[in-house]
């Protein structure tokens, strides 16, 4: 199986963090993986996205142009991204940020209210967070406890008090897939 994912928000979303942990859980369990981060032309605030390939199989291309996954943090993304879909493919939505309403009816939508749940465990900034664990809840892409063990080795010295909230996070993203 190869999964062909697009995560796009705002800079500062943690779409590019997002990215990143799923390609380190990839590699960890033997998976043939690639990312590809891509930076509007702002900082902070500006488009962020990036392609990530997770496959059993040799990877021909890290470009993905056609993702039969997407993970949308904001509007634009939604309306940049949502026509370039495989059909039958899953979206996730961040429903606290994303307003529009998607328009292709041929595929799998999920909703993610990950600034609810967030601020539901304390601290905004791990909406990110939220939205990796329902994407692994929705997918099993990879491991959710590899991505765990991953915070460890991210979340050390003195941000090592960033881990328990961050696994929190990824719990409740996955409890809100199984829920709805």
């Amino acid at each position: 199986m190869t999964r062909e994912l697009i995560i796009a928000g705002f800079g500062g979303q943690g779409v590019m963090a997002m990215g990143k942990m799923l390609i380190e859980a990839g590699l960890k369990e033997n998976y043939h993986v690639s990312w590809v981060p891509s930076y509007g032309p702002e900082m902070r605030g500006g488009t962020a996205n990036c392609s990530v390939v997770i496959s059993d199989e040799p990877i021909g291309s890290p470009v993905v142009t056609q993702p039969n996954e997407l993970i949308v943090m904001n509007n634009p993304s939604l309306s940049r991204f949502e026509p370039l879909m495989e059909e039958g493919g899953l979206m996730l939505i961040n429903s606290s940020h994303v307003e529009q309403t998607p328009k292709r009816r041929d595929l799998d939508i999920r909703f993610v209210p990950c600034m609810e749940e967030a601020n539901r465990i304390g601290n905004p900034k791990v909406a990110n967070m939220v939205m990796l664990g329902a994407y692994i809840a929705a997918t099993g892409a990879v491991k959710m406890d590899t991505v765990k063990e991953m915070l460890g080795a991210v979340f050390h010295g003195s941000k090592e008090h960033l881990e328990d909230l961050n696994i929190q996070a990824l719990e409740a993203g996955a409890k809100y897939i199984s829920r709805n």
